[in-house]
């Protein structure tokens, strides 16, 4: 299975907001699709969903032009839309109906996604009464209840305490495992980091970085050092005229424009018997890469 898009593109009005943009997954795993709001992101989903059609240029899946007969897809909007006054259970089966699942079908996936993403307890209640983080479990399920072949996350962890994003990072995993294709478009970029191979960053409709995120950071010079001690050294930090990004409990995160600053500040502080538990020399996070490319 593939998903491709070659030179796309989609104008509303007079306003182009999706330019030539090409992309491809073509094994299982996570792609990350980002951008500032109104890249692009959103318009682009929903012509690889085939919610609304392309302007121009190709989108194919398994190698046929999209349409929503040919795309067994999931999808998990940044806008949300569970009925608030209708119990959970119901609302499940209504759109467990739309993908054509009989009715013992839906009850048995329901049964098992409530149990995953641990919401039995509120199947007989309307949605107003969940929180915002259950809620968004429950749209969750709406998305991966009928077993699709291609799942787009927008925003997936939103609302999510640390709890409950681990219990959604767990299931991402595990679809994954499963051979899902999953496209994630999200602004936590340590979340894309942790989970994507690939990326694709968009800024005003147009393509500014693509291509596997680990060959994208290596061509990136090292831009800080953390270090973890046992005493206060912002004296020999200021020494070698070094930045400290930040810094708590003798924990530090310092800026550097070159390695060899950083292992000269290394040397100076075993010399000085400093105990050191942390020294790690790190590239860019993505979070600096986006900024870079999008920030103006």
């Amino acid at each position: 299975m593939s998903l491709v898009l070659k030179n796309v593109s989609k104008t509303f009005v007079d306003k182009k907001v999706v330019d030539n943009i090409s992309l491809k997954l073509e094994k299982p795993g996570v792609f990350g699709l980002l951008g500032t709001n109104g890249a692009g992101k959103t318009t682009t989903i929903r012509m690889i969903l085939g919610i609304i059609k392309k302007g121009s240029g190709e989108i194919t899946w398994n190698g046929k032009a999209v349409e929503r007969k040919h795309v067994n897809f999931g999808y998990l909007p940044e806008e949300r839309g569970v009925y608030p006054k209708v119990k959970i259970q119901d609302q499940l089966m209504y759109f467990a109906s739309l993908k054509g699942m009989d009715k013992t079908e839906a009850l048995q996936s329901i049964e098992k996604w409530a149990k995953k993403l641990k919401v039995e307890e509120y199947l007989q209640m309307p949605a107003e009464k969940l929180s915002k983080g259950n809620q968004q479990k429950i749209q969750f399920m709406t998305a991966v209840i009928h077993n699709p072949e291609l799942i787009v996350l927008d925003e997936p962890f939103s609302g999510l305490d640390p709890v409950n994003t681990e219990i959604l990072k767990n299931i991402i995993i595990e679809l994954v495992a499963e051979g899902k294709y999953i496209i994630m478009s999200a602004h936590q970029m340590a979340t894309i980091e942790e989970f994507c191979t690939d990326i694709l960053i968009l800024n005003k409709g147009k393509t500014v970085l693509q291509g596997n995120l680990k060959e994208i950071k290596e061509t990136y010079p090292a831009n800080r050092v953390e270090i973890d001690t046992n005493k206060d050294i912002k004296s020999y930090i200021k020494k070698f005229d070094l930045k400290i990004e930040n810094e708590k409990d003798n924990q530090y995160v310092i800026k550097i424009s070159e390695e060899e600053k950083a292992r000269e500040l290394l040397s100076e502080l075993v010399n000085n018997k400093i105990e050191i538990s942390k020294f790690e020399i790190k590239k860019p996070t993505l979070n600096d890469i986006f900024i870079e490319k999008v920030g103006e």
